[in-house]
C-alpha cells in the first residue's frame, strides 16, 4: 500500500461525504479478530462487530484489545449464523447513518486493503453490490483446497440460475459491499441467516433489479480455519436454490411482466416433456411387445424434444442478456432518485405480501 493510494482514497471519502462501514461477524475468530480490526480502521469510519454469543468471546476481547470510538461491538444472546450477524451490522450501520457497508470475515481470510476496489464501482455508479471472485486469476486458484474448487464450480452454476446473475461466479465468496440505500430495499428479515446468506442476498438483489459487479481478489488460505464445509451445504444447498430459481422466474417473467422469453420457456418445457414421456412410454411398450415403433411416433417426440429443448435454449439466451445494467442508487438523491427508490419498497412490499 503506497501512502498516495492511500491518501488519494481518503481525500476522495471526505470530498464526496462517504461513510464507509465494516461490518464483521465474529464467531470463532478470537486469534484473528483484533489484528484485523487495526486494519480496518485504516480503512473504515466504523468498525460493526457482531459478536455471535462466541464460544471464545471475540466481542469482548475486541473490546478489551482496542479502545476506539469508531469499533462498535454488537452481541447476540443467541447465535443467529453468519447471516443474521451480518443483518445485525446492516441494520445498526443505516441506522448510524453509513454510506457503504462492506462485510469482511473475522478469519483473516480477506485483506483490507481490497476495499477501495469494492466501493469504487459503487461510488461511480457502476454498482449497487460488489463482492469477491477468487477465480479471476488462475495462478492462485490452485491454492485452493480442490474440494473447495469443485464445490464452488458447482455452486457458482446453480447460482447463476436461481439469481439470474449469469456474469457473476463465486457466489458464497463473504468479502462484499452494498449501497446503504440498496441494503434499506432489501427484506432482511427474510434472507437466509446461516451459511447461504451470501447467495440467498443475491436472490433478492435480483429480484430489483440490483446491479452486481465480481471483483478479483486472490484466495488466501493460512491458519484460518473456515466453519463452511462443502460437502455437508451442497445438497442443502442445492434445495434453496431449487426453490429461489421458481420464485425467480415466476416473479420475472409471469408476475412482473410476461415477454415472448415467458411463452418460450412455458412452451418449450411443455413440449420437452411431452417428448421425453411419449417417446420414452411408446419406446417401452414396443420393446415389451418386440416389434419397432411407428415412425410416425419416433417423429412426433423427436419433434417434440428437439422444438422444446430449442425454445427453452431461447429462453436461457433471453434470460442471460437482461442481466440488469441501471443501477438502484443515485450518487446524489434527486427527486427522481428518491421516486426510484420508493416505487422499488413498493415492489419490495408487494412480493413480501405475497410470499406470506
Amino acid at each position: 500500500m503506497t501512502s498516495r493510494y492511500y491518501n488519494d482514497y481518503i481525500s476522495e471519502l471526505r470530498f464526496n461525504d462517504i461513510k464507509v462501514a465494516a461490518i464483521v461477524p465474529a464467531y470463532k475468530v478470537s486469534f484473528h479478530i483484533c489484528d484485523l480490526v487495526r486494519e480496518l480502521l485504516l480503512w473504515c469510519d466504523d468498525i460493526y462487530i457482531v459478536d455471535d454469543l462466541c464460544p471464545e468471546q471475540s466481542g469482548l476481547l475486541v473490546q478489551k484489545e482496542i479502545k476506539n470510538q469508531k469499533v462498535h461491538v454488537l452481541f447476540h444472546e443467541f447465535n443467529k449464523g453468519v447471516g443474521g450477524a451480518v443483518i445485525s451490522g446492516y441494520r445498526r450501520a443505516v441506522a448510524d447513518g453509513a454510506t457503504i457497508l462492506v462485510k469482511v470475515d473475522g478469519d483473516g481470510q480477506m485483506d483490507p486493503s481490497l476495499i477501495p476496489r469494492f466501493i469504487t464501482p459503487i461510488l461511480r455508479g457502476h454498482a449497487d453490490y460488489t463482492k469477491g471472485n477468487r477465480f479471476y486469476d488462475l495462478a492462485n486458484i490452485f491454492k485452493m483446497p480442490r474440494i473447495r474448487i469443485f464445490g464452488n464450480a458447482a455452486l457458482s452454476f446453480m447460482a447463476k440460475l436461481s439469481t439470474g446473475y449469469w456474469n457473476l461466479f463465486d457466489p458464497t465468496n463473504g468479502y462484499t459491499a452494498i449501497h446503504a440505500d440498496v441494503a434499506r430495499l432489501l427484506p432482511l428479515s427474510k434472507v437466509s441467516n446461516r451459511y447461504f446468506f451470501e447467495t440467498d442476498l443475491l436472490f433478492r438483489l435480483s429480484t430489483f433489479r440490483a446491479v452486481v459487479q465480481d471483483i478479483p481478489m486472490d484466495a488466501k488460505y493460512d491458519d484460518e480455519v473456515s466453519n463452511l464445509h462443502v460437502r455437508s451445504v451442497l445438497f442443502e444447498f442445492a434445495c434453496k436454490h431449487f426453490k429461489n430459481f421458481n420464485k425467480r422466474i415466476f416473479y420475472s417473467y409471469f408476475l412482473r411482466d410476461v415477454s415472448i422469453a415467458s411463452i418460450e420457456l412455458l412452451l418449450g418445457s411443455l413440449l420437452f416433456v411431452f417428448g421425453v414421456i411419449y417417446g420414452g412410454a411408446n419406446w417401452i411398450y414396443s420393446a415389451s411387445q418386440e416389434s419397432a415403433t411407428a415412425v410416425g411416433t419416433i417423429v412426433l417426440s423427436s419433434t417434440s424434444l428437439i422444438v422444446g429443448l430449442q425454445l427453452v435454449l431461447a429462453f436461457l439466451g433471453y434470460d442471460i442478456q437482461s442481466t440488469p445494467k441501471n443501477i438502484l442508487h443515485e450518487r446524489s438523491l434527486n427527486y427522481d432518485g428518491k421516486q426510484k427508490l420508493k416505487n422499488e419498497e413498493n415492489k419490495n412490499q408487494e412480493l413480501c405480501n405475497f410470499e406470506e
